[in-house]
């Protein structure tokens, strides 16, 4: 485990600072969070994202006296998108009693291995903002995670639902072979089988690898009108720049969990361009909302040289619901407290976007709309 302010080997360190979320402030906290992030592996630049949103709010919350008195520590922890590192690390954090919740982790498949090994059970902490869309940490039913954003599904209605309006009825999927990618899969065939249509194919690629070129091959070969991909950023970006390079000329979309500027860095602008990407919190390069404001001030005075981000925005939002609850558990903040808190957010306002949690409820949002970037690579609504 790492704290903000000593993130333990020099790799992940250096990653960190260069992301710049190393959080100053006292070395002693009083209210003590983890986080487990992805700030090395495949995954990397997306888990620097997820940490920077937060560094950001709470940075902003300790330097205004903190909540209750009482300043904020995050202890930050780097999995690797690994899922066995995901639970030892989060074994490792609950067995610290000082650690009230948890916060910002990601991957269907890593958060999914909790579920399922009863970790949060055992550990009994709230998971806040987890970076995944996964339905089976959804449905059933389980007390410990509070979602921010929209599931895999409802994106995939989405997606669905603009390609067939315009007339785009042969739709492939290229998917990452683990809990994330077939959640996504699974959410794409349900949306075509409410039509009446079924997938013109599905690829898949392993986990942890960029290896698409049997993917590319076997979706090119049906020939669809739309690819829809479930994929992260090295694995969408090596797709992207195989297919197009090999002629396909299919229309592409993909799930929310990718950064286009990464994806046009790494693709190429000329392949990247008009790639459709869905995305399950508003467009936070236009300051139309108070919290959209909030954060890309916050972000100048604390991050001056990072830019405006959909992955760090949403991780700030997660922010905002954690610390609200830990307002509402009051001071000296427990567990149970922090669980029974964030069960009370009921269509809670975080600056014109809501969250609505209840004892029996935990997906705090259904927004989905859908962005593409433009020629110059920036993301155009």
């Amino acid at each position: 485990m790492k704290s903000w302010t000593s993130l333990g080997t020099n790799t992940v360190a250096a990653l960190a600072m260069a992301a710049g979320v190393l959080l100053g402030g006292p070395a002693h906290a009083d209210i003590v969070i983890g986080q487990v992030a992805p700030l090395s592996g495949v995954l990397a630049s997306t888990g620097q994202q997820m940490v920077l949103g937060g560094k950001i709010y709470f940075s902003h919350i300790n330097a205004r006296g903190g909540v209750n008195g009482q300043k904020i520590k995050v202890v930050v922890a780097d999995d690797a998108y690994k899922v066995d590192e995901t639970v030892r690390l989060t074994r490792e954090m609950l067995a610290k009693p000082e650690i009230v919740a948890l916060y910002g982790f990601a991957g269907t498949a890593n958060v999914g291995k909790l579920l399922t090994d009863k970790v949060l059970d055992e550990g009994g902490a709230a998971l806040v903002a987890p970076y995944t869309g996964g339905e089976p940490l959804r449905t059933p039913f389980n007390p410990w995670i509070f979602h921010v954003r929209a599931g895999y599904a409802a994106e995939a209605e989405h997606m669905v639902q603009q390609l067939t309006t315009l007339g785009m009825n042969r739709v492939a999927v290229m998917y990452q072979d683990d809990g994330f990618g077939k959640a996504g899969l699974v959410g794409v065939e349900a949306a075509l089988a409410k039509r009446g249509l079924k997938l013109a194919a599905a690829a898949g690629y392993e986990r942890n690898t960029d290896k698409v070129e049997e993917a590319v091959r076997k979706i090119k070969l049906a020939d669809p009108q739309a690819i829809i991909m479930i994929s992260i950023n090295k694995p969408t970006a090596a797709f992207i720049k195989n297919y197009r390079e090999s002629g396909g000329g299919a229309q592409l979309y993909n799930i929310s969990v990718v950064d286009p500027a990464e994806l046009v860095k790494l693709a190429g602008l000329k392949n990247a361009h008009g790639l459709g990407i869905s995305q399950v919190v508003p467009y936070p390069y236009m300051p139309n909302l108070p919290v959209i404001r909030e954060y890309q001030e916050l972000l100048k005075k604390y991050a001056p040289n990072e830019q405006i981000n959909y992955t760090s925005f949403e991780q700030f939002l997660g922010a905002k619901v954690l610390v609200e609850a830990l307002r509402r558990a009051g001071p000296n903040p427990t567990r149970a407290k922090v669980v029974k808190a964030l069960e009370g957010l009921s269509n809670y306002d975080l600056g014109g976007v809501q969250v609505n949690y209840s004892p029996d409820n935990r997906i705090g949002s259904q927004y989905v709309e859908v962005t593409v970037i433009g020629s110059t690579g920036k993301l155009l609504k």
